[in-house]
């Protein structure tokens, strides 16, 4: 009856033990998605950046992935805490910031996502201590160590203040954005293109260096996929719900009326 439902910490202990991850973008409001995917995966990653879902909505494909035994990381616009507090205090097990250019933003990610003495996280922890019934210490003691804290890597900025970043105590991981990281260096759409690939290769360098985790976002696609964890990327978002809706409605179509 005492059990702590969330952070439970499973996707940095994967990481840890040298796994690498994968999960998909969710963005349809019903949690059957999370249900359905879920025991292919490692994690869900919940779109607030893009997607008006509703809070209703995230916390039931938070309760589906439970359902499922599998981490849920949040992406997020804004990292006020005002933002943040209901996500986490739902049983998020993790946040990634998406567009971040400073340092500074950064650090008041960590400040709204981990309690004192490393963070300002302000105290109200309902889903994760199982609504009052754990014991608070015992809660305290993992919540920081657990929170997978992230943010994404997709600005030429973010990029240039890589080192500083990647420094930051309580920093669980980054993210690179490929797509978004192309365009802010005036290559939008060419991920491959030199000057970006020695920009991410870079971006993963300093990650790794400083042992923080490395993951990435990207479309349903295996060769890009693979390349990236052959340059060290950890875990990857790969594809979303609706891509994937889409290549099955295609591919089966074309297949039925091909001649």
């Amino acid at each position: 009856m005492n059990d702590i439902l969330s952070p439970d910490g499973e996707l940095s202990r994967k990481l840890r033990e040298g796994r690498t991850c994968v999960g998909i973008g969710v963005t349809y409001a019903d949690p059957l998605v999370s249900e359905t995917v879920g025991d292919a995966l490692d994690f869900i990653w919940l779109d607030l950046e893009h997607v008006a879902m509703s809070f209703d909505a995230m916390n039931a494909h938070l309760l589906a992935a439970r359902s499922r035994n599998i981490s849920t990381v949040v992406r997020v616009a804004d990292g006020h805490p005002a933002v943040l507090k209901p996500i986490l205090d739902a049983g998020a097990d993790g946040i990634i910031l998406a567009q971040v250019e400073t340092v500074d933003e950064v650090r008041r990610l960590i400040d709204g996502c981990l309690y004192r003495p490393v963070g300002r996280r302000g105290m109200g922890p309902r889903v994760p201590m199982n609504y009052g019934r754990a014991n608070l210490n015992d809660y305290l003691t993992i919540a920081n160590t657990n929170m997978f804290v992230s943010v994404m890597i997709e600005t030429a900025e973010a990029a240039a203040a890589i080192d500083q970043i990647v420094a930051l105590n309580g920093l669980t991981s980054i993210v690179i954005g490929p797509f978004d990281l192309s365009g802010s260096l005036g290559l939008p759409g060419q991920v491959e293109h030199p000057k970006v690939v020695e920009t991410i290769d870079r971006v993963i360098a300093a990650a790794r260096k400083a042992g923080v985790f490395v993951g990435c976002g990207m479309p349903a696609d295996p060769a890009f996929a693979r390349r990236m964890i052959d340059r060290g990327v950890n875990w990857l978002q790969l594809g979303g719900d609706f891509e994937y809706l889409r290549l099955g409605v295609d591919e089966t179509v074309r297949a039925v009326l091909a001649t």
